[in-house]
């Protein structure tokens, strides 16, 4: 239970480095605990896409990934964060992402920021 805490703690983190350094990266709220509540939902679709479909696609991809050697690894993070903009969308929580490029830094934004905070925070069960 406690480490599902901390991944949604460095998810949300990572989230909020993006859409503080991108501008095309936006979470709308009318006031601050209501911004933190819509990144927290965030957080936990994202991790939720991420824990479902990521694999699946991964294993799809897997001669790109041979291939690119890894570096398929960015769209396919980018993919995740359009699905979450796009889930977001569906069950109306003012989150979105803007373009694939947008994408692609926003997943690298996120991956890096998500490793340093997994680094940090304790992740004991």
């Amino acid at each position: 239970m406690k480490n599902f805490v901390v991944k949604t703690i460095a998810n949300a983190g990572a989230l909020a480095v993006a859409i503080w350094l991108l501008q095309d990266i936006t979470l709308t709220g009318d006031n601050t605990a209501r911004k933190v509540l819509t990144l927290i939902v965030v957080a936990l679709l994202f991790g939720l896409v991420n824990f479902i479909v990521k694999p699946v696609v991964k294993l799809l991809t897997l001669p790109l990934f041979i291939l690119t050697l890894g570096l398929i690894t960015l769209v396919v993070n980018a993919l995740m964060l359009m699905l979450t903009s796009w889930l977001a969308g569906v069950i109306d929580v003012s989150f979105h992402v803007e373009g694939f490029w947008t994408a692609v830094l926003g997943g690298l934004i996120i991956s890096v920021v998500s490793w340093a905070l997994n680094v940090v925070l304790p992740d004991e069960d």
